[in-house]
């Protein structure tokens, strides 16, 4: 079985809470960030795949066990939170990979202290989104999220009426395994019939009007001077369109030369680090010990 431990890592306004697999692991560590309504078990199965890695995966600010945290819930306070994540590890530098929100996150913090990152891995995530024309920005989370936004303010009678919940999402409940049931049950807080998701929609509204490279965020992707590798999932949060058309992945590679672009097979935005299929396309890029090219796409 993989070692597992927890570790309080001291934030402004109290601690961050994070997994750490593998603790004993020797090498460069692995940072793992989740997305936006997620938690750190979304990397259980990547760790698991990784026994000579430290993995090292937060639940960020307003989500998990941090749900209780304060404001501010931007990218850049989720990328000093990290920072300090590496200091409570003692870590000196990491590679660092981020699913969805995560990579902005992972991102910001390779802006923000770029001695603590090697390189960075961005699993469908990371590169702008763009908003559509005629969108109000208090429209934004939800045309982002969609059904996930709507999840965090619904209530549950019990813990057997979320999972059911889940296992009715068109991108998860066909490929329902015990890693994504664990997931789902630490998601779940409060006391019935008043359960909820451990995300707090204050801090996952803040967020995804940053999706859209606002902010200085773009500039700050396109200044990063260090090993970018982005890998795309081809059906998106409802397994259907993708996140990110393939004009904005062409726009970003034209723009980067440098940035490795990498094309999952028959995944979707959460299967791609949630089910063995998808692990073991991203698994050559977080492995410390190959680093291997799984599939890049011609420039």
């Amino acid at each position: 079985m993989t070692a597992y431990s927890t570790l309080a890592a001291p934030v402004d306004g109290g601690e961050l809470a994070v997994g750490v697999w593998n603790p004993d692991a020797a090498g460069t560590p692995l940072l793992a960030v989740h997305g936006i309504t997620a938690s750190h078990r979304a990397w259980r199965l990547v760790a698991e795949a990784l026994p000579e890695t430290r993995v090292i995966a937060p639940d960020l600010r307003g989500r998990g066990r941090s749900s209780g945290l304060p404001a501010p819930f931007e990218l850049q306070q989720h990328a000093d939170d990290l920072a300090r994540v590496l200091d409570a590890a003692g870590v000196d530098r990491a590679v660092v990979a981020g699913h969805s929100m995560g990579g902005f996150v992972a991102v910001r913090l390779a802006e923000r202290h770029p001695d603590r990152v090697q390189r960075l891995v961005l699993i469908d995530g990371g590169l702008p989104i763009p908003t559509p024309p005629g969108v109000a920005p208090e429209d934004v989370p939800a045309m982002v999220l969609g059904p996930a936004l709507a999840r965090l303010r619904m209530r549950f009678a019990s813990a057997e009426e979320y999972e059911q919940f889940w296992r009715a999402h068109p991108a998860i409940g066909p490929w329902w395994n015990p890693e994504i049931a664990d997931y789902v049950a630490y998601d779940l807080v409060g006391e019935p019939p008043q359960l909820r998701s451990s995300a707090d929609p204050e801090a996952v509204s803040v967020n995804a009007l940053e999706l859209d490279g606002s902010v200085g965020y773009a500039e700050a992707l396109a200044a990063l001077d260090l090993p970018i590798d982005v890998i795309r999932a081809p059906r998106g949060l409802l397994d259907g369109p993708p996140l990110y058309d393939p004009a904005v992945i062409d726009d970003w590679r034209q723009r980067m030369p440098g940035m490795r672009i990498h094309e999952a097979d028959d995944v979707n935005h959460y299967t791609i680090v949630m089910t063995d299929a998808g692990v073991r396309q991203v698994l050559p890029l977080l492995d410390h010990t190959t680093h291997s090219d799984p599939k890049e796409t011609p420039a």
